[in-house]
């Protein structure tokens, strides 16, 4: 109990703090905003480094580009020169292999909808660089992985690394790599790898690492060596886990293709998005995104489908039947191209264009909803985003709210916050009191309006709390880090934007999570929409929203919530159904009604898995945070964008590192907290 009272006692010392911090800024101007001579100039260091070494070296880098050429040209003049029929029997056949006649059934169709659209050649395209970017990936993840599991003191420098390549925005290292690589194909293949390769590493240490001691016991009992006991037992008995690897680094790869076309220039997908949206072309941006999002959810289904070939037994013979059967009908189908031209080359002629028809609907429906969406738009700004920003003093005026911000109304919500704190601290927790008054500070003065150092003083007692002194001190460093290089401001508007769209999307998600867990109809429904924002295009996404609402921190937020929410939704309903069916069974035994079985067994059980869905929509939600930016998101993610832009390789890169930073400390946080309390519910083992 004199723990939690020290606690508290801490706590309502920082809210204190910062209220005093709130009324002397005025007074000190370093508390209000950090003195530009304070800076440290690790911008133009990194420029100065990045210089030199175009200077010095780019010349081998360039070399390296035109060697890497060769086989990305190759690949792609290989599948260009395969009949349409050809290639599309050839995914058909690997689906079915992978995992039966319906995702061959489901890759036909995809393949058709590519073929009839128009978007072959692009989809052939893109799919060489996957096919060189991707074996490129999974043999140095493989690699690295090797090695950090054989030495603990590399798997300290790698993990942390990992975190780094895998929460810097892919826009702050596409210009270093274009400086050196130049300008081309070999962009996108570069930037590709070095953002898909970290999931193998993982999967490759934790594969290896999970391999049970009695199949070491026997390797070692049949006289194996080092080398055949790690290629003969270890690696096959980490099959599973390393095709896991396989399948993320494969989505990776393609989704980083993507982005990379925006200075790559390859004639792929990635540019025909590229070059829809800048011509605010719904409807083909959205047809292209689809391709895309088919290819994407094919690749995924094969890969996780090879990826559970370990647990089926007992198919040679029908496998090596299949590649029989599969190579006479290549050379039936090639023969007949010969006949049919139709065959080889789909007509343009026989291409459809849906395009203009979704083009009218989104116009017809801005036009008939114009009066709604500005009410929305309006309603969710003026009493959601703006006082979150600059805080109810600021916002509420008779423009905004109606009415104008007296002292009477400053005393009433002062006084109202701390009944409810009291209220909440006696019905809960006296952390829940102090999460009340955290949130009536923060929403009086809004995050830009509290000073630099007390908000730091609060995320690091967060920590403190979560993950002890160690993580508090991350935090600090971190926190501190960007303080110092200047990005402070630009960073609490990306924590503004980025949380208000991470908390509307976890508790949206959840609460369809939980529907979809409780109604396999919905569960059925939710998937392929889940699959689909998954794999669509970043781009893609910001189209009808950007259509609909126009260019402002809105629309950035219903793009990042529409992103974000998905592992949201997946997480919660995964946490749902794989409860224990023992504690599920005891729990109706003793009279539960399917309410209480609800709220008071299954989300508290499953609540350490659902926060570790609120991590992954963190890292969602900043992930989409970058490409806000375009529609006039203001924080770390403009300044990167300005960055590439104007070739500043070294604000780039210090901007995209504290965005980083920002995303480590919260995977730190919600990890932290749910390993906490699987812990206490004892579900550590699962």
């Amino acid at each position: 109990m004199a723990q939690v009272d020290r606690c508290t006692a801490l706590w309502i010392g920082a809210i204190a703090i910062t209220l005093i911090g709130v009324l002397l800024q005025g007074r000190l101007d370093w508390l209000a905003r950090y003195p530009e001579a304070w800076v440290l100039p690790v911008a133009d260091v990194v420029n100065a480094v990045s210089n030199w070494v175009v200077r010095h070296f780019a010349w081998i880098f360039q070399g390296m580009s035109a060697l890497l050429e060769y086989p990305i040209r190759a690949v792609q003049k290989g599948l260009h020169a395969l009949p349409w029929s050809v290639a599309m029997l050839l995914f058909c056949i690997l689906a079915y292999a992978a995992s039966g006649w319906r995702l061959a059934l489901f890759t036909l169709g995809a393949s058709a909808y590519m073929l009839t659209i128009g978007y072959w050649d692009a989809g052939m395209n893109t799919l060489s660089l996957v096919a060189i970017s991707v074996p490129s990936a999974i043999l140095v993840g493989f690699a690295i992985g090797v090695w950090g599991f054989r030495s603990a003191r590399a798997e300290r420098v790698i993990m942390p690394t990992l975190d780094v390549l895998q929460t810097v925005p892919t826009f702050a290292y596409l210009l270093p790599i274009l400086m050196l690589f130049g300008f081309g194909t070999v962009v996108g293949l570069i930037a590709s790898i070095l953002y898909s390769f970290p999931p193998m590493v993982r999967n490759t240490i934790l594969g290896l690492r999970r391999v049970a001691p009695e199949v070491i016991e026997s390797g070692l009992m049949a006289g194996a060596t080092r080398r055949q006991l790690f290629w003969q037992v270890r690696v096959p008995s980490a099959r599973r886990q390393l095709m896991l690897g396989v399948n993320q680094a494969t989505m990776a790869s393609l989704s980083m293709v993507i982005i990379a076309s925006v200075i790559g220039g390859t004639a792929d997908l990635g540019w025909e998005v590229l070059s829809t949206i800048r011509k605010a072309q719904f409807g083909e941006s959205l047809l292209v995104g689809l391709v895309i999002a088919l290819m994407a959810m094919v690749i995924d289904r094969v890969t996780i489908g090879f990826a559970g070939a370990s647990d089926r037994s007992g198919k040679t013979a029908p496998r090596n039947s299949l590649w029989l059967f599969a190579g006479m009908a290549i050379v039936l189908i090639y023969g007949a191209c010969l006949m049919l031209p139709l065959l080889y080359d789909w007509p343009a002629a026989y291409r459809i264009n849906p395009a203009p028809l979704m083009n009218e609907a989104l116009s017809g429906f801005i036009t008939a909803f114009r009066t709604q969406i500005e009410a929305i738009k309006t309603a969710a700004f003026y009493f959601v985003m703006l006082p979150a920003r600059i805080g109810l003093q600021g916002a509420v005026s008779p423009f905004t709210w109606g009415f104008a911000l007296t002292p009477g109304h400053q005393i009433a919500y002062a006084l109202g916050m701390i009944a409810l704190a009291l209220w909440s601290a006696r019905r809960w927790t006296p952390k829940a009191g102090i999460a009340v008054l955290i949130f009536a500070v923060i929403y009086f003065f809004g995050l830009t309006g509290l000073p630099w150092p007390t908000l730091i003083l609060i995320l690091v007692l967060l920590s403190h709390g979560i993950g002890g002194a160690a993580m508090a001190l991350g935090t600090a460093l971190g926190l501190l880090f960007i303080v110092v290089t200047g990005n402070w401001p630009a960073a609490v508007l990306s924590i503004y934007l980025c949380g208000i769209a991470v908390a509307i999307a976890f508790t949206l998600g959840s609460a369809i999570g939980i529907w979809a867990a409780q109604n396999d109809r919905v569960s059925a429904i939710v998937r392929p929409i889940n699959d689909t924002l998954q794999t669509m295009p970043l781009f893609v996404i910001l189209i009808p929203f950007v259509m609909i609402f126009k260019i402002g921190d809105f629309t950035a937020l219903l793009a990042i919530i529409a992103y974000a929410i998905v592992p949201a939704i997946r997480y919660t309903e995964h946490g749902l159904r794989d409860l224990p069916e023992t504690v599920i069974e005891a729990a109706r035994m003793i009279g539960t009604t399917p309410r209480q079985l609800l709220w008071q067994v299954k989300i508290p059980l499953a609540l350490p898995i659902m926060m570790l869905g609120l991590n992954q929509t963190i890292l969602y939600g900043i992930a989409m945070l970058v490409i806000a930016a375009l529609v006039g998101a203001n924080g770390l993610e403009q300044t990167v964008y300005i960055a590439l832009t104007d070739g500043n390789v070294g604000q780039g890169l210090i901007a995209g590192l504290a965005m980083a930073i920002i995303a480590i400390i919260a995977d730190r946080m919600t990890s932290g907290w749910s390993r906490r309390r699987q812990a206490t519910l004892g579900l550590d083992s699962q």
